[in-house]
């Protein structure tokens, strides 16, 4: 019998959609959700800049949005698909060779814990051009840096259209520093990353 190779092994999960957003952002959340379906076939990680009061209701206000199921990322937890994982207040999330969480409490980035930039960079890390990061309303320059390593890497890139977007700096300073492979008007986004995430070749750029 011909023995394994354990680098041929497919990793439990190949793709990956990353969704980066602060002020403003959350509608769109709730709207994509709603749109990608029960069998969106990689699993969802959501950036959310955080403030308290607001943090225990996330994971109930997603759930009445979609049949996936919703729960806060944990220290050492396995990516799987079918799931959408959202930050938890006031820790990085970063994802490790073997395709798990890990949760880091260092200095804060862009004023901000967690940070999209580093979640964007330790997902490209791994993901390579299996991921897709979305970049959403803000009023600060975080996911801007993370998201043309995201494309170094390999990895698609899309963001809010600034003129349709509540806060539009975030998006803005992404398109100010790169040439992002898609930027979307508002309305368009949720049907359109659940045509991307169904697509292994996306056709762009989008602009």
């Amino acid at each position: 019998m011909k023995p394994v190779d354990p680098h041929a092994i497919p990793p439990p999960v190949s793709r990956l959609l990353v969704i980066g957003g602060s002020a403003g952002s959350l509608q769109v959340i709730l709207s994509l959700l709603a749109a990608i379906g029960d069998d969106f076939p990689m699993p969802v990680l959501i950036v959310l800049h955080r403030n308290g009061g607001f943090e225990s209701s996330l994971e109930d206000l997603f759930s009445t949005r979609t049949n996936l199921a919703i729960k806060e990322v944990e220290e050492k937890e396995l990516l799987r698909t079918g799931t959408v994982y959202l930050c938890p207040a006031d820790y990085h999330v970063l994802l490790e060779k073997d395709y798990s969480f890990s949760l880091d409490y260092s200095e804060r980035i862009h004023f901000s814990r967690p940070s999209i930039d580093v979640t964007f960079r330790s997902a490209a890390d791994i993901f390579g051009p299996g991921l897709i990061c979305l970049l959403l309303s803000g009023g600060n320059a975080d996911g801007a840096e993370g998201m043309q390593y995201v494309q170094e890497k390999g990895g698609v890139t899309i963001v809010q259209d600034p003129a349709t977007a509540d806060v539009p700096y975030m998006p803005q300073q992404a398109i100010s520093r790169m040439n992002v492979d898609f930027i979307i008007p508002t309305d368009e986004i949720p049907g359109f990353v659940r045509q991307l995430g169904r697509s292994e070749s996306p056709s762009g750029p989008h602009k």
